[in-house]
């Protein structure tokens, strides 16, 4: 059996007719090869359906983020151009909408044979806009060498085989979802389980249901798990094999307490909308708390300052990458594409430091840095001290603009039980530079993230 979903089972068989048949309907509604379909969808079965149709068609593939609403949609829908948005959800939108349910009855009276159409390894399987937290986004077209590159490698190097079992409850208009979630269940052929969210409140129920050995996850979902019961957390760790964490910086301070919980040590890896994945944790050996780890096979990486000089070891420097993993370009952005690469390297906008031994650590996005009196802060390396107090859940730094030293380092903070920011000033006056300390403390509910927990600091201070 290759598929769980709210009650109901699928083969691979199944999902391949189902696949088959709706690629059909898609071609006798006039869709052709290098054509775009958007698909507005939480995660549910006709939402695999439709990306494996479009693959076998050569239809480029446009998730749309299911918390967007129709403004933030009209600029995806405006720039992809799509035949058709499919959605069962009711929308003023300019573009046709398809519903699900219809194509699927559609489908029905469709040949179970798979369509013959002739593709190119090279060509566009998929564009993923970006999150577009500090601006309009782009998408970033991925073609099927990009995701067939990317499974090759996480099945290598993670191990992943039809004996597991897979816990997939990432949204799959991600590329987290998409691009790993979804291609790993399919090469390798495991059972998986699909969830149409992350749900804290029956978190430990449906893993001790399903019993899976495998999941993926963002950060704020592992700062969840650590509130089940010691209990079901060591229950849980006994039939896991390996727990993924990505698309957001994982505290330290949460690798080192997931580790106590439930026995596991947290495989940090890297990956952008751009990219799929680019650096991992290693399976076999040191998970580091803090670290990303080293590039994956075939994937090269560098680190350069800004006058593109290469950085020593402990020095911050951008990430530039190299490797099949690489997007083609901007969709129908061509100065964008060309301001994204550097003598055939990617450069990522992220900073990093490598170690001696080779180990790679974000220290966040070029865009976040803080330059103060003339001195760089890297706003990580003060939140991830802040979070090492047990009343800070979260903290994020940024910048706010001042006469004297240009900006000045503020904190937001998430806390667990009240306590007098003052205490967290005079801590960072004991362990930081005068420079790093944040001038003010602002206590806050919670943080703005987007769909995959990845924080929006453009949002802070509004």
């Amino acid at each position: 059996m290759g598929l769980e979903f709210q009650g109901r089972e699928f083969t691979f068989g199944e999902i391949e007719v189902r696949s088959n048949r709706l690629a059909h309907v898609l071609a006798a509604r006039g869709v052709v090869t290098g054509d775009r379909l958007c698909v507005y969808l939480v995660n549910c079965v006709e939402m695999i359906d439709l990306y494996l149709a479009c693959v076998k068609l050569g239809v480029i593939f446009v998730p749309i983020n299911i918390l967007y609403r129709e403004r933030e949609m009209a600029h995806i829908l405006s720039d992809a151009q799509p035949q058709a948005l499919i959605t069962d959800a009711e929308l003023a939108v300019t573009v046709s909408i398809w519903h699900p349910a219809v194509l699927s009855a559609e489908a029905a009276t469709m040949p179970d044979s798979r369509p013959a159409v002739a593709l190119d390894g090279d060509a566009p399987a998929g564009i993923i806009y970006t999150s577009g937290t500090t601006g309009t986004s782009k998408g970033a077209v991925l073609t099927h060498n990009n995701f067939a590159a990317n499974t090759v490698n996480l099945l290598a190097c993670w191990e992943i085989r039809d004996a597991d079992r897979f816990l997939l409850a990432l949204p799959l208009f991600h590329v987290h979802g998409l691009g790993n979630g979804l291609h790993c269940w399919l090469a390798s052929g495991c059972r998986m389980r699909l969830l149409e969210r992350f749900e804290h409140q029956t978190a430990a129920e449906v893993f001790l249901d399903f019993r899976p050995t495998l999941f993926f996850g963002v950060p704020t979902v592992y700062v969840r798990l650590l509130g089940l019961e010691p209990a079901a957390a060591r229950e849980l760790g006994g039939f896991m094999r390996l727990f993924v964490s990505g698309s957001a910086p994982l505290p330290a301070q949460v690798f080192d307490d997931f580790h106590a919980l439930f026995g596991h040590r947290i495989l940090e890896r890297y990956g952008m909308s751009e990219t799929i994945m680019n650096i991992s944790n290693p399976y076999w050996g040191e998970r580091r708390a803090g670290t990303i780890g080293f590039p994956l096979p075939g994937i090269s990486a560098k680190l350069l300052s800004p006058s593109f000089e290469p950085v020593a070891p402990g020095e911050t420097g951008e990430v530039y990458l190299k490797g099949p993993n690489i997007f083609a370009g901007y969709w129908r952005r061509s100065e964008a594409t060309q301001d994204a690469f550097v003598d055939g390297w990617f450069r990522t906008g992220d900073l990093a430091t490598i170690s001696s031994d080779g180990y790679y650590t974000l220290c966040g996005r070029k865009s976040d840095l803080i330059i103060s009196g003339g001195f760089n802060i890297y706003p990580r390396e003060i939140e991830e001290f802040l979070q090492e107090h047990p009343a800070v859940v979260e903290a994020a730094v940024v910048a706010r603009q001042d006469k004297m030293r240009g900006e000045v380092p503020v904190a937001y903070v998430v806390l667990e039980f009240l306590i007098d920011t003052a205490v967290l000033g005079e801590l960072c006056r004991e362990k930081l530079a005068s420079f790093k300390v944040p001038r003010e403390f602002v206590v806050v509910e919670k943080l703005p993230r987007n769909a995959m927990g990845k924080l929006q600091k453009n949002l802070l201070g509004k």
